[in-house]
């Protein structure tokens, strides 16, 4: 019989496991700690349970950490993991060092749905949404790997891997909420930072249940050219996504960030700086802009640095606070826009 994850599982539905074993309800405690807080790889390993509930627990239940089953370390010391789902697909985490900070960029869908032009992720189409315990295994496992390897822990979680974030809104917002809640990792929701191109319904959600960070792929702010670099512009258009962002209170730590991948000789100019300016007036926000990768039959250009920083000092003169996000991992096909399951890929073609 396959056994259930409890990773992925919220107190309350531990506690819903402990009276179905008939297992003393503060027995949900003990488990909740032994995998969020200590991060136990069995359940064998939960040495204040006692044994016979040990082992109730283990003949329907596992912990469920999956752990990678590659490993790519990039030369600038990025790492990218592939690891295997539930359904028996595999996404791609990347675990981003910088001094004393770790960052950790998830996936939470297998392929995506929003076919952006410039995104190699989009180019395997759309295979399934990961489970809580699929978003959940990615941090669960690196953060032992890293302990194991001395290396820096975890500080931040992006929501910037494979997939669309809000288009498994659910299975994202639960995963937030083990994250932060005082039972789960008791992370502050600062730490954690959503992106999305801008699902309405589910924005809504995501501003309303969450206080984590929000971040908005802009890529363009005219109208017309981001349906062609992004045909979600056409039901979700980044005009009508920033007057609901306006309604909403950023003036405290919550930060909102409009991230603009940039193109040589497409989205670079001066009109599409001032046309920015206009969308984002009135708006509490910084822009982050980020250098676009080459990938194969899409006809975009790279952009120039030069380019990049006329660009961003040109907003930052005009009010509107602008960085250049450095590129990380780009050897290893780990960079912004470049995940993609080249593994699932194989396997579907033997």
């Amino acid at each position: 019989m396959e056994k259930t994850p409890l990773l992925g599982m919220t107190l309350k539905e531990l506690q819903d496991v402990c009276l179905q074993l008939s297992m003393p309800k503060f027995a949900a405690k003990q488990i909740v700690q032994w995998i969020y807080s200590k991060h136990v790889g069995s359940i064998d390993e939960m040495t204040n349970i006692s044994k016979a509930n040990r082992e109730l627990l283990d003949e329907k239940f596992c912990v469920g950490c999956v752990p990678p089953i590659e490993t790519n370390k990039s030369a600038d010391g990025t790492v990218k993991y592939l690891f295997p789902t539930e359904s028996n697909k595999f996404v791609e985490t990347v675990y981003i060092p910088d001094g004393d900070r770790a960052t950790l960029c998830v996936s939470c869908q297998v392929g995506c749905k929003m076919n952006c032009l410039f995104c190699q992720t989009g180019k395997q189409g759309w295979q399934g949404n990961l489970s809580t315990r699929d978003i959940l295994n990615q941090i669960y496992m690196v953060d032992r790997i890293v302990a194991e390897e001395g290396g820096t822990p975890l500080t931040n979680v992006v929501y910037m891997g494979q997939g669309e974030p809000l288009d498994n809104i659910d299975n994202v917002l639960k995963s937030t909420e083990i994250l932060t809640a005082d039972y789960g990792w008791a992370w502050s929701p600062r730490r954690i930072t959503i992106s999305t191109i801008g699902l309405r319904t589910s924005m809504r959600r995501l501003l309303e249940e969450s206080e984590c960070h929000v971040a908005v792929s802009l890529h363009t702010p005219i109208h017309e050219q981001r349906m062609q670099l992004m045909p979600a512009e056409k039901q979700f258009a980044i005009s009508d996504i920033v007057e609901m962002l306006k309604e909403y209170d950023w003036s405290h730590q919550r930060r909102l960030t409009f991230e603009y991948t940039m193109f040589g000789g497409t989205n670079d100019s001066t009109l599409h700086a001032k046309e920015l300016i206009k969308l984002l007036q009135g708006l509490d926000c910084r822009v982050n802009l980020i250098r676009w990768h080459k990938i194969p039959d899409v006809p975009l250009s790279e952009v120039s640095m030069e380019a990049m920083e006329r660009f961003r000092d040109y907003l930052n003169r005009r009010g509107i606070t602008t960085t250049i996000r450095a590129s990380r991992g780009q050897d290893i096909w780990a960079a912004c826009g470049l995940l993609s399951t080249r593994k699932q890929l194989e396997n579907q073609n033997v």
